[in-house]
């Protein structure tokens, strides 16, 4: 049985669609039009379709929950780093900007709501592929096509193991340390993708394992996270704990909302043998 909180998790997450809708049609718009790339002081781009997607997020956010923090990758950038309780939002408008400014596909617009230190329920958007995903913890994990509003959402939930694992990892921040996680599972397969588009490739049973030992935000991963806990799967640091969040979960950084190494999974067990 769903208890309230869960109820109005889910409700929150589905009026939030339309402004995540609005964001990536901004940030698609913004590229076709030309971009200007500026570099922040942690040497990671920004750009203007950045900070008016994430204005977007953060009027509709005011609007539809004004009780909740809202820590935002470009807020916490200018040094706007807001005090979190218990729940908060993490919002990161435009993750993997480097493939954006390539003129990839693989960028998402994210937004998840954490609750007790743990991400409960989020929305992915991948606007150049009009594809979106959503879910809470309790109430199961979906997928829309945004081009074909007619059609229903669709239900996702990890997979059972082949025999031969898959194994999403990043294309633009893939560590040493990472590929030794790899290569722990001899024969796998290896398929790159940004963003957290890693997150829902578990969630939808595309892959298997996503391994990332390397530095992440919050704002990165809240949303991911919580739809591949809602569709049956697991964030794990790596002493096998689920990530936690919340200021100073992390390792010490620029800002209180760091994460610890990961791996994303569904039923496969990251660290047998």
């Amino acid at each position: 049985m769903l208890d309230h909180t869960q109820h109005s998790d889910f409700a929150l997450i589905e009026a939030l669609i339309p402004a995540v809708i609005e964001a990536g049609e901004a940030i698609v718009s913004i590229r076709a039009a030309g971009l200007t790339v500026e570099t922040k002081a942690d040497n990671s781009p920004v750009t203007r379709a950045d900070r008016a997607a994430e204005a977007i997020l953060l009027k509709a956010l005011k609007e539809l929950a004004p009780e909740l923090p809202v820590v935002a990758e470009e807020e916490v950038a200018a040094g706007r780093v807001p005090e979190v309780a218990d729940a908060f939002i993490a919002v990161d408008a435009l993750d993997g900007t480097k493939d954006f400014l390539k003129g990839g596909d693989d960028f998402t617009v994210n937004i998840g709501l954490v609750r007790a230190g743990a991400a409960v329920a989020g929305i992915v958007f991948a606007p150049a592929r009009g594809l979106l995903w959503y879910g809470s913890v309790g109430n199961g994990a979906w997928k829309i096509r945004t081009a074909d509003p007619a059609q229903e959402p669709q239900p996702i939930a990890v997979r059972q193991p082949p025999e031969t694992l898959d194994i999403v990892a990043s294309r633009s921040h893939r560590t040493p340390e990472t590929d030794d996680f790899i290569a722990k599972f001899p024969g796998s397969r290896l398929v790159a993708a940004g963003s957290s588009l890693k997150l829902v490739a578990v969630a939808e049973g595309e892959a298997d394992l996503y391994p990332r030992l390397g530095t992440t935000s919050q704002w990165d991963i809240a949303a991911g996270n919580a739809i591949l806990t809602a569709a049956g799967g697991r964030v794990l640091d790596m002493d096998g704990n689920l990530l936690g969040y919340g200021a100073g979960k992390g390792p010490a950084g620029p800002h209180p909302f760091l994460n610890h190494w990961f791996v994303a999974t569904g039923p496969v067990d990251p660290f047998a043998g």
